[in-house]
């Protein structure tokens, strides 16, 4: 802040001089004029930091001033300082750009405190960021061992997100060593946890005891609004997405949405499309699907698409659900898909339940690993958010939702896998029948380090409630960054993949997943349901409870007879 230049622009400047020798003994450089034309001419000659300059000044005001100085320079701070307090003027101003509004008289303390904010916001805001993270740090690093729940973790989760987002904002990045590092402790540490308890998770019904999972999170987060007072619902899935991406979605959304609940859930394994999307649209874990609709599931090794039948899995899990509703489902793959369903989305309305899968994010992530000018457009975390951003900003999506804003409707944001960006390699042995995805191996007679802790086998894929290529066959998840790479060309393969966004293991990135839910702020909220017919549904459900508590749940006591699904909503 010291030697700043200041250009004072006011008409009544010989009032201020005890306001100009102010700033001089803190070390500000003042220059001052009585009226715009000489203030434009000087900014024309010189450079300045800051302008104070007066609304109300006889000749050519102080807004009219304004708008020739963003002609001359759009980076210049300006300061309106007026005696009117009219609404109109203060929006004109504010409208104008301004970096701050003050009211007449004004004290030498506010003017320092208007120039330290300008002039040492990022300065003051680095020491106070870098001071809260150290803070913070300890706190984080104690919890690793002591977190026993999916919640706590996902707590951490988002803290380290949070601070990821403070501290990249720094130019000072002595603490984004520190916090790279805290990151990947948490990672060591939530896999352990994840290895430990996976197996019980997917096999346990009871929800109290295991995080909500990619088979639940139609049941939970969206068919419960259907029909409830809603015109219409929309599920849209965005493939890919990671929290943090999410993260810097959010305040743009914010202009037209309340965000009305945000929660955490587990991707099941592998964190992959063809498994981890087909299950939340089936509403089934994969080795459901494979025994249930045979028709729909494709394994690894099968030719052809692995997610064509979503449409067909997700009619038979409204089916299941006695969801007597309309409804739709749009798979986006390119912008000119978006702008269709976009310029469709009138019509859109008519439906009771809209699901759209948006698969952008995922094929950046693809096009990053096969194009050196994406990857170095996108080199880091920080970079890889920012162009989200940008595709967000300027895609049909964002169209469509700021439609949907301006309706009674309930939106529901999710996705069905996150990625992680890999940096170690480790090696593996397999078969020409080995899946070649990266975070994850299914192939029999895999070799490889057993005694490697950076590894997660499942040699029953049932106990995971995972289908099988063949009998002997078994699964290997990455844990942490590693990624798997083979011994021929090794040296080749882990100098074109490292560094790169891959998903199917096991990570924060890649399992901890956001749900969120949004109301349009310029709706008052859901019509309720009449009167009468909540009546019935209460009467109906005091029925069932009834039911249960003498005779048992009779569709679990069916489906365990019939050897059916294991998911039974």
């Amino acid at each position: 802040m010291q030697n700043a230049k200041i250009l004072w622009v006011d008409d009544e400047i010989e009032l201020l001089k005890a306001h100009i020798r102010f700033l001089e003994k803190k070390g500000f450089r003042v220059n001052s004029v009585s009226n715009g034309v000489d203030a434009l001419e000087l900014i024309r000659k010189e450079a300045f930091d800051i302008v104070f300059l007066d609304e109300h000044m006889p000749g050519m005001d102080g807004l009219t001033v304004l708008g020739e100085i963003q002609k001359i320079t759009t980076n210049l701070p300006v300061i309106m300082i007026t005696k009117s307090e009219e609404e109109h003027i203060m929006e004109d101003a504010i409208g104008s750009r301004i970096s701050d509004y003050l009211i007449k008289p004004v004290k030498p303390s506010q003017i320092l405190i208007a120039c330290k904010k300008i002039l040492e916001n990022k300065k003051l805001v680095n020491q106070k960021v870098n001071l809260g993270y150290q803070q913070e740090f300890r706190n984080i690093a104690m919890r690793f061992f002591d977190s026993q729940t999916f919640s706590d973790w996902v707590d951490i989760y988002q803290k380290l997100v949070f601070w990821e987002g403070e501290l990249e904002q720094n130019e000072d990045k002595s603490m984004q060593d520190v916090w790279e590092a805290q990151l990947s402790e948490a990672n060591t540490n939530f896999c352990r946890f994840v290895a430990r308890n996976y197996l019980d998770w997917v096999n346990t019904r009871d929800s109290s005891k295991r995080p909500l999972l990619s088979p639940e999170v139609m049941a939970h987060s969206c068919f419960p609004h259907v029909g409830r007072g809603y015109k219409s619902v929309f599920f849209i899935l965005i493939d890919c997405l990671r929290y943090d991406q999410w993260k810097v979605m959010e305040p743009i959304l914010s202009e037209y949405f309340y965000i009305n609940k945000e929660q955490t859930y587990l991707s099941i394994l592998p964190t992959a499309t063809q498994y981890a999307r087909n299950s939340i649209f089936a509403g089934m874990h994969p080795l459901d699907i494979s025994h249930r609709f045979p028709r729909y599931w494709k394994n690894d090794s099968d030719e052809g698409g692995k997610n064509l039948f979503e449409a067909h899995l997700l009619q038979e899990q409204v089916s299941r659900h006695r969801l007597n509703v309309k409804h739709s489902y749009h798979k986006i793959l390119t912008k000119e898909d978006g702008q269709a369903v976009a310029d469709n989305i009138h019509n859109l309305m008519n439906n009771e339940l809209n699901v759209i899968v948006y698969n952008f994010i995922d094929l950046l992530s693809h096009s990053r690993t096969e194009s050196n000018i994406i990857r170095q457009l996108a080199p880091n975390e920080a970079a890889y958010r920012s162009i989200s951003r940008s595709w967000f900003e300027f895609s049909p999506l964002l169209q469509m939702l700021r439609f949907l804003s301006t309706q009674n409707v309930k939106v529901v944001i999710t996705t069905d896998h996150g990625t992680i960006r890999v940096k170690r390699p480790t090696k593996i042995i397999g078969d020409r029948n080995t899946t070649t995805n990266l975070r994850y191996k299914q192939g029999k007679n895999l070799n490889y380090d057993e005694r490697a802790k950076h590894i997660f086998t499942i040699r029953r894929p049932k106990d995971a409630l995972l289908p099988q290529m063949n009998v002997s066959s078994t699964y290997a998840f990455a844990m942490e960054d590693y990624f798997f790479a083979y011994p021929n060309n090794y040296n080749y393969y882990v100098k074109y993949y490292r560094d790169t966004f891959q998903h199917g293991g096991i990570s924060l990135e890649e399992m901890m997943l956001p749900i969120i839910e949004l109301n349009p702020k310029s709706v008052g909220g859901p019509t309720p349901p009449p009167k009468e017919e909540t009546q019935k549904d209460n009467v109906e459900n005091s029925r069932s409870e009834k039911f249960k508590k003498k005779y048992g749940n009779r569709s679990n006591r069916k489906k365990k007879n019939s050897g059916g699904s294991r998911w039974k909503w």
